[in-house]
Parts: C-alpha cells; structure tokens; sequence
C-alpha cells in the first residue's frame, strides 16, 4: 500500500474489462475512476489530474489514439498506458511514439498490468520531484540573482518582485537611482520577461548625445534637413517599433525634446526631423534618471504631464549603502567574473579588505565596486585580494562634508579679516560665503569622491552637468583636479 493515495482512470468500451481492472488496482491501493469511450475518458481528464490514465484502443466515438492525443495536450506529465488487442503491435507501437508510456496487450496479465502500472507511476512521482527540485534551485537563483542583477537582500528582493510584476505588462517604467546601481540592468531584466523579448531592445543615453544631435538620434531625419544629412535615416524609436526603448537618463532632456517625446508617449506617433509624415510605432517605453524629476517639476525645468505619463510604474534601486548585506555576494560575483576573464584563481577578499568594503559610502555604488574589484583581479598575483590592491579612498578615513563646524568653516571661507569686518554688509558677506562655500562643496565632494564628478554630482544632489557648469564658473576645469575627473565619469 502507497502512503499517498494514486488516482487511475481506466478506459474501455467493455465494462467487464473495467470492472477487472479497477477491482486489481484498488488492490494495489490505488483509487480508480473508469469511463467508457474516449470521450468521456477526455472530459475526465479535462476535470482531475490523474496519476496514471489507460486508454483501449478501440471504443466508440472517440479511440484510444486520438484520446491520447487529446490527453497529451491537456495533461502532457501524465502517463498514458495503451490497452491493444492481441496481434495489434504495430497500433501499440504507433502509440509508444504518439507519447504513451507503454502498453500491454489483452489478453493481459495480471503481474505484467502491476509491473507497467507501478512503473509509470514510478516515473510520474520522479518527474514530479524533479520538477520541484527545478522549481527550488530557481527559486534559491533568484533570491541571489535576477537576470543580470545581483542581491539577495529584502530591498533586491523587492526590486526583483516588482519587475516579476510588470515586466508581462505593457506599461512604461520610470527606473530610479543613483549613478552606478544597476538601472540599464534592470530595464534588460524587464526586457528579457517580457512578450516583447524577441522583438528589438534600443538604448538611448541622453546625456551623452549632444544636444543638437539627439533629436535627430531619437526620431530620425529627412535627407536634407539640416547640412549634412545627405541622406534619410531612421531615429532610434523607428528601430525600436514592436520592441523596447530604454531612454536613460531622461531627466537631461531639453524642454522641445521633452514635447516630442510626450507626443510619443500618448499618440505613438512623431515626424522625422525635417519631415511631415506622421510616423506610427509599437513600442514600450523604459526611462532612467538619477535626478528628482518632481523637484525639476516643481523649479520648472521638467514638463509635468511628461512625468505623469512616464511615471505610470516607479521603481527605485537602493544605493549599494543602504544593501551592504548584498556586498560579500556582489565581492564574491566580481570575482568569480574577472577571475575567468584574467586566467586567474582569486578565492577572495582579506578579512580587513571586507571590513573596509563595509565602512566605505560607495559614492559609485556597484559600479564603482566592480571597477575596484576588476583592477584588484589585474594587479593581484595572490589568491586572495589584500589590501595593498585598493584605491586610497578606500583605505583611507572618510572625510564627511559636514565635520567642520559651521562657524569655523564660514571663518576659514571667508576671505581672511571679512568674517569680522563690520563695514561689508551682510547681504555681501552671503554672498561671498555662498559662492565659497559652494565651491569647497564640491572641491570636498571631488576629494571624496576620488575625482569622478559623476559620483561628485550624486553626492550634491545636482546633476552633471550642473556640476560640470558650477566647476567652470570657479575655475576648477583648468586645474589637474578637473582634468583627472574626466577619465573617471
């Protein structure tokens, strides 16, 4: 007797056949159902889930060959034994390679029946544990990894939750974060769950294109449309049509690109740039920014009705400070990644190199990780990287922007003798102090920060190329500082 009871549905036109089989297999413990034709045996099988099913080949209506057939696509792990009579191997073979389990023959015997019957339930169970299995390594794979993405915290878990949620559903997704936490990732991850993973995935960073190209880049121009458009060509939201398009940082679009690409949004349609012809497209819409599009709002810089209509589903990345429990995992990917790439056998990280790993903000986040984890991987000729391998702004303390005290601070900033001086006005004295004060910022900020003012401008609070515009304002482009920062964006 089976601990767990087993379902069988025997089919046959004979009800003497039935009454046979069913009373052998409630022997065996097994629970048994019977029908009567192919039909009702298909019906049955359309309503329960049966451990073992068996069909004779010959009944009314619907036979035993068509009913498997039918069976098959209605429940394909279910194991289907065929009844044939005596001289009909080649229809038993003709079932075997229709998907049936196995056969006997009638006259059957009784052993024979309880050996094939016992086997294929056998392999039903085993298949079933496979599958359970299969279905808990996934599950294991994905508390550490979605994707490309890597984490196992509760805030990656809800990260991953939330693409599980919308990658199936054409809307536009608003991808939040700071620079460097994995928001192009994310958006390949909703891509490669979506129906639309087959179909063209365009990415457009706007930041990087100048601004007088980017339209052009975006929806494509007509020959002659401006000098040197010699010839037609397609924007990337044609090459995109019945894909994705994922429109990084998104936030650094001018106002009149901002109007197209609402046009986009709510009609699917726009024009060439020197064309006149509607252009018509089937496409999902992904966006990034690591700015705060609501504050752009409110200063006016970001139209209102463009962010409601690309904010229909947010989803934030936490920066890599506020997951440090997905930062021994991370370490470990890196170097298991570069380790391959270098030819190289790089178990880990040095104990203190982790507990340094731990104290640092990472400005960068992941990417700034993995830039420190590949050059570690080069330079290291050890199995396990030491701390001899990192940048100094790893090693070194960190210095907070707010550890001076602000009256020692605004006295050090000042011009020497003009915090005191009665005879500059205070409304002077401000101003002095402001455009001082904000040029220690982010002299303090690049330091941090070691020169990469694309983490800089993270740190602030303001976008690159705010910073780009505030570092030419006080001269900071013209000297060494500014000029390592651009290798390191």
């Amino acid at each position: 007797m089976l601990e767990k009871t087993v379902s069988v549905l025997v089919a046959d036109d004979d009800s003497g056949v039935r009454f046979t089989l069913g009373q052998l297999l409630k022997k065996e413990g097994y629970t048994v159902k019977d029908a009567a034709d192919g039909d009702e045996a298909v019906a049955m099988a359309e309503r329960e889930d049966f451990d073992v099913i068996i069909l004779d080949v010959k009944m009314p209506r619907m036979n035993g060959l068509e009913a498997l057939g039918r069976i098959r696509r209605i429940r394909p792990r279910t194991p289907v034994l065929i009844i044939a009579a005596h001289g009909t191997s080649a229809i038993a073979h003709q079932a075997i390679a229709a998907g049936a389990y196995d056969y006997f023959t009638k006259p059957f015997d009784n052993t024979e029946l309880r050996i094939v019957v016992k086997r294929a339930l056998e392999r039903h169970t085993l298949q079933r544990e496979i599958e359970s299995l299969q279905q808990q390594v996934a599950s294991l794979k994905r508390a550490r990894h979605y994707g490309t993405l890597v984490g196992s915290g509760r805030a990656m878990q809800e990260v991953y939750d939330l693409i599980q949620r919308v990658a199936p559903q054409d809307v536009t997704v608003l991808i939040l974060g700071e620079s460097g936490t994995g928001k192009e990732l994310v958006a390949q991850a909703i891509v490669e769950s979506s129906p639309r993973r087959a179909m063209p995935f365009i990415k457009v960073n706007c930041a990087a294109i100048p601004e007088q190209l980017l339209e052009s880049e975006l929806f494509g121009h007509e020959r002659g449309a401006f000098t040197g458009a010699v010839l037609a060509k397609p924007g990337k939201f044609e090459l995109a049509n019945r894909g994705t398009i994922f429109l990084d940082e998104i936030g650094e679009l001018s106002a009149s690109l901002q109007v197209k690409l609402l046009r986009v949004l709510q009609e699917r349609e726009f024009e060439r740039v020197g064309g006149t012809k509607p252009i018509r497209v089937d496409l999902r819409i992904l966006a990034a920014t690591n700015a705060d599009l609501e504050q752009r709002v409110a200063e006016g810089r970001f139209r209102e009705d463009l962010y409601f209509r690309l904010n229909v589903i947010p989803l934030t990345l936490p920066p890599l400070r506020k997951r440090l429990e997905d930062l021994p995992l991370l370490v470990e990917h890196f170097i298991a990644l570069y380790s391959q790439q270098f030819n190289k056998t790089i178990k880990g990280v040095a104990p203190e190199v982790m507990d340094l790993f731990l104290k640092y903000p990472w400005p960068g986040n992941v990417r700034e990780l993995e830039n420190v984890i590949q050059r570690a991987c080069i330079l290291t000729q050890d199995s396990v990287i030491g701390t001899r391998w990192l940048p100094p702004e790893i090693c070194q303390p960190q210095t907070d922007l707010h550890d001076t005290p602000l009256p020692n601070l605004y006295r050090r900033i000042l011009p020497s003798g003009l915090f005191d001086d009665v005879s500059v006005s205070l409304s002077q004295k401000i101003e002095i102090l402001t455009s001082q004060a904000e040029k220690e910022l982010i002299l303090r900020a690049l330091a941090q920060c070691g020169n990469r003012r694309q983490a800089a401008a993270d740190l602030l609070g303001i976008s690159r190329k705010s910073l780009h515009n505030k570092m030419t304002r006080y001269g900071l482009l013209d000297e060494k500082l500014g000029n390592e920062g651009d290798k390191n964006v």
